[in-house]
């Protein structure tokens, strides 16, 4: 969407986030809440009827797969329970590989890393994504690395969930320098004090990796099983 909060005196972004059944909210949205102070967000779907997350909360898309700007800044893909169906869509694969033939920087949080991956997008590039799916990237030339988030060349990749806002700090930084990052980061209070240490399999340690592995795989199986998770 074209946004008014873009901040003066930086030259605008485009940014096209692609949409998709299943997809995680919290991944994309993490993102857009930096890169909206940046430029314009364009949310990209199949077609413009609102698109439902894994949560069930659904975003209304900005234009269409056919309608986006050819040649963008930044190409973003976030992951969720419906990323194994996305990754059978010939038609999101072929856009996928179209913008990120061209874009600045072609990104992901969570698994989004698998959806590049099937575009051909991740041969050769270190690249980050879920805990739980790290031993799929392989498959699709990437090698995997357990950072939050993962810089390799134009490849801009974030790990599970939640660290699509360090992701979007990191990219922001590198795309229009620290101090606007930091500006940003300041009016969104981003300050992470987590209640608890468990938010890594080794913080967490194996009998709560594995219960959260099962609730995973109880949410969508047939995506836990072609993760290998």
């Amino acid at each position: 969407m074209s946004s008014t909060l873009t901040i003066p005196g930086i030259e605008p972004l485009s940014i096209a986030m692609l949409l998709y059944p299943g997809f995680t909210m919290l991944d994309l949205i993490g993102p857009q809440s930096v890169l909206v102070w940046a430029g314009t967000t364009h949310l990209v779907a199949k077609t413009m009827a609102p698109v439902e997350s894994d949560s069930g909360a659904r975003l209304l898309p900005t234009c269409t797969l056919a309608d986006c700007p050819r040649d963008l800044d930044v190409l973003f893909v976030p992951g969720g329970f419906g990323t194994f169906a996305a990754m059978k869509d010939p038609e999101v694969l072929a856009f996928l590989a179209d913008r990120g033939a061209r874009a600045g920087s072609v990104t992901s949080v969570c698994g989004g890393a698998l959806l590049l991956g099937a575009a051909g997008l991740l041969q050769g590039y270190r690249s980050t994504t879920h805990w739980a799916l790290h031993d799929a990237l392989p498959a699709f030339g990437a090698v995997p690395v357990k950072q939050r988030v993962v810089v390799d060349r134009n490849r801009i990749s974030g790990g599970g969930v939640t660290a699509g806002i360090d992701f979007g700090l990191t990219l922001l930084a590198q795309l229009r320098g620290e101090e606007t990052a930091r500006l940003v980061q300041l009016m969104m209070e981003y300050d992470p004090a987590p209640p608890f240490a468990a938010g890594t399999p080794e913080q967490a340690g194996p009998a709560l990796t594995e219960r959260a592995l099962k609730l995973m795989r109880a949410a969508a199986p047939a995506d836990a099983a072609q993760a290998g998770a």
